[in-house]
């Protein structure tokens, strides 16, 4: 776990605005859930089957003796909360959130046990252009960031029935080679296949590409749906890779699955991923419930930003206020409360612990505020303020201050 220090939280918060911006341009609002849900929920939606379950979730029992697990991701209690409040009774739901999620998994670069996702859901829609929707909003985030260096994948799981019949024919298939398996992949062969697909083992992935493909086992509804995507995705213009082994990670997921990306970390891997989780309303107790999503790791989205040469904007005042002399504290304190209030935006910082005027200067120029406000005991007596810009060679002003609003106004509008 870390912590996000200013000038990096600078970058995130910029980034999250960029992107709440654009999703909720689409229709999307925003839900906030809890960090903390019962353990079951996970079990029952993420899979028994699966690292998450079985070695990364924060799991504890609290003082009724209540198994209570830290959020390791957003969709199931996005659904969960779907239900519990009734939002998906003859509903439908477009729902953005963000926030931390916790897995115990092994330290590495951009990959911590606290981490922060955002995520986009869609539930009680059935069709492929709900899918194309969210695949779009994706690509148009990349496009108004401008970053490069990622290319989007997509597959098919299909519905339960055609994956019984995959799942068929890979339990034979790796039956046969199963003297060549890890010791993770034998433990799944009857459990959950799928996941085998999943494995990062180097050495596994010989055997995992001579594997039977998903597309080859899909239902007829499946191959419509999923070719009603790629024309969508066509008609956009957003280019994709078919990567028939593309699973993904929880056993929530049917029909479409996606993935953004990246080599530019370092080693290629995934951005922003998501897909189709029609069942799992239904798996949770509640109504058949056709849904979809993706989630994005925000470390991972900074560092990207970042590797393709992105910078967010500097938060720096606009102007820096140094008083000096008897009774031009309380004047200046009083002066930046009347610019917050009379200049829209305008961001003021005060000298705060007195100082020489040559100490109060140099901290006005590390501030890298546009203008410096001077006022001193001369200054105070005629109702006037010297005006210093900073980062030009322009000449000081004196200013009358019932005109300073206007003046500062002015010249931070550039007109």
């Amino acid at each position: 776990m870390n912590d996000i220090l200013p000038g990096v939280a600078n970058t995130w918060r910029y980034l999250e605005s960029v992107v709440q911006d654009i999703v909720q341009s689409y229709g999307y609002e925003e839900i906030r859930l809890p960090i903390l849900e019962d353990t079951d929920l996970f079990k029952r939606s993420i899979g028994e089957v699966t690292d998450i379950v079985e070695k990364e979730m924060y799991t504890f029992e609290d003082r009724n003796g209540e198994s209570l697990t830290l959020r390791p991701e957003a969709t199931a209690s996005v659904a969960r909360a779907g239900m519990t409040n009734g939002l998906l009774h003859n509903q439908k739901q477009k729902l953005w959130t963000s926030g931390p999620m916790f897995r115990y998994e092994k330290p590495q670069k951009g990959r911590y046990r606290q981490f922060h996702q955002f995520n986009v859901e869609a539930l009680g829609y059935d069709g492929p252009d709900i899918d194309a929707e969210l695949i779009i909003m994706s690509a148009r985030m990349w496009q108004r960031l401008g970053i490069g260096k990622i290319r989007l994948e997509i597959n098919s799981l299909g519905v339960p029935e055609s994956r019984a019949r995959y799942r068929e024919a890979l339990v034979g298939y790796f039956s046969g080679v199963k003297n060549r398996l890890d010791e993770d992949s034998i433990r799944r062969l009857e459990q959950n296949p799928l996941r085998i697909l999943d494995s990062k083992n180097p050495d596994m992935q010989e055997i995992i590409q001579a594997a039977p493909v998903m597309l080859d086992y899909l239902d007829d509804e499946s191959v419509e749906h999923f070719a009603g995507l790629k024309a969508l995705l066509d008609a956009a213009g957003v280019p994709f890779e078919v990567n028939p082994r593309l699973v993904r990670g929880l056993d929530y997921y049917s029909r479409t699955v996606f993935e953004w990306i990246t080599d530019a970390l370092g080693s290629q891997g995934a951005v922003c991923s998501g897909g189709r989780y029609d069942g799992l309303v239904e798996k949770l107790g509640g109504r058949a419930t056709p849904a979809v999503g993706w989630a994005m790791g925000i470390e991972r989205f900074v560092a990207l930003y970042e590797a393709c040469g992105g910078e967010s904007p500097l938060t720096v005042p606009d102007v820096y206020i140094a008083a000096l002399g008897e009774g031009t504290q309380a004047r200046a304190f009083a002066l930046a409360e009347e610019l917050r209030d009379q200049v829209a935006g305008i961001r003021v910082e005060m000298n705060l612990g007195g100082g020489s005027f040559k100490s109060q200067m140099k901290r006005a120029d590390k501030s890298s505020a546009a203008y410096a406000l001077i006022l001193g005991e001369q200054e105070l007596s005629q109702d006037r303020i010297g005006l210093k810009p900073l980062r030009s060679g322009d000449e000081q002003e004196s200013i009358a201050l019932d005109d300073l609003a206007a003046v500062l106004q002015g010249k931070l509008s550039g007109a």
